[in-house]
């Protein structure tokens, strides 16, 4: 691996260990101030909570994106015999959540761990465990206090709108095989913060104006639909690239996406990116995501005039327990340095 892998990998690290579901993410946008600033540019914190950069360069401004904020739940009800009923925040699925150790966090700043866990979970008693359906109506977080009563929960300062976060569970393997929670899409946000590094290390000059806008609310459909700089003509979304049946990535490449569930992407980008990754050999793949949103087509959505593109390195299991490689990391920030 070179310096920057490792770089990177000690980010992602870093972030997926800051619990930031959508709307819950200052703790983890605060981070990424400090590191862009000890890496010498000037960030600044959006309105909506995002984090914008200016990595330099002049006049047809391409605005690189990529998302901190990830899938989580929230307290929807506390219930009479002192568990709590979750809604999921983003696209937190139950079926690959279940028995998941989670923290909960108070309004009043206290934290308590728990799991999520299916409505009397002991196979020995429940004849029926097999056979329920994995909802979160039918699951509840178990609080890892001495609780039985609605009133238990509420004097530790628990109430609905209590924001649960799952443990990511990151590891990293000799075989260079990174699986955790959340690669989606912190894994693309410590890439960004490579490339920003290696503009600085190697003193880069850029032939092109050149953002990186870390967005937090790309997990429910509008990270990316504000704070699009005035002299920005293009979007390239920096996300997961999706692995899995019919779709020819793997983890250890770097995916262009051609077309998501909002229609194809820019042309002329996608040309550009493929011509990219040929020309310097790099290891990729364009896919069809038939299933997928990013926070380009959120920006285009809410009204910008851009020309917009997606790529990411290759994750498997999106959404759960997700694995990428070393490989797509690298060969997405190739791609990253040959197509700017």
């Amino acid at each position: 691996m070179n310096k920057y892998t490792e770089y990177i990998l000690e980010q992602a690290e870093n972030l997926l260990a800051i619990d930031s579901p959508s709307g819950f993410t200052q703790a983890v946008t605060d981070y990424l101030m400090k590191e862009y600033k000890d890496l010498g540019y000037s960030p600044a914190k959006t309105t909506k909570g995002g984090v914008l950069v200016d990595l330099g360069g002049k006049r047809n401004g391409l605005l690189l994106t990529a998302h901190v904020d990830t899938l989580g739940g929230m307290t929807a009800q506390i219930k009479q015999n002192g568990r709590l009923r979750m809604t999921p925040v983003g696209g937190m699925n139950p079926n690959n959540a279940e028995t998941e150790n989670c923290r909960i966090y108070t309004f009043d700043g206290r934290e308590y761990t728990g799991t999520l866990q299916l409505q009397n979970a002991s196979i020995h008693v429940n004849k029926d465990f097999n056979d329920k359906s994995r909802s979160f109506d039918e699951m509840e977080i178990l609080i890892d206090e001495p609780v039985s009563s609605k009133e238990d929960v509420e004097a530790l300062g628990i109430m609905t709108g209590n924001y649960i976060c799952f443990d990511p569970r990151t590891t990293i393997t000799p075989s260079g095989y990174i699986k955790s929670r959340f690669l989606d899409d912190k894994l693309s946000t410590a890439i960004l913060l490579g490339y920003a590094k290696y503009l600085k290390d190697e003193n880069v000059s850029l032939t092109r104006r050149v953002y990186q806008h870390i967005t937090v609310f790309e997990e429910v459909g509008h990270g990316g639909s504000a704070s699009t700089p005035d002299d920005v003509t293009e979007i390239l979304s920096v996300d997961m690239g999706c692995v899995g049946d019919g779709l020819e990535c793997t983890e250890h490449q770097v995916s262009i996406c051609v077309k998501d569930s909002n229609g194809p992407y820019n042309y002329d980008i996608v040309k550009g990116l493929i011509k990219a990754a040929k020309d310097n050999n790099i290891d990729f793949a364009a896919d069809v995501y038939p299933h997928y949103g990013s926070d380009a087509g959120a920006a285009l959505q809410a009204g910008y005039d851009l020309r917009h593109g997606l790529i990411g390195p290759g994750v498997y299991a999106s959404h759960g327990y997700e694995r990428s490689h070393t490989d797509g990391v690298e060969n997405t920030l190739l791609l990253l340095k040959a197509y700017i």
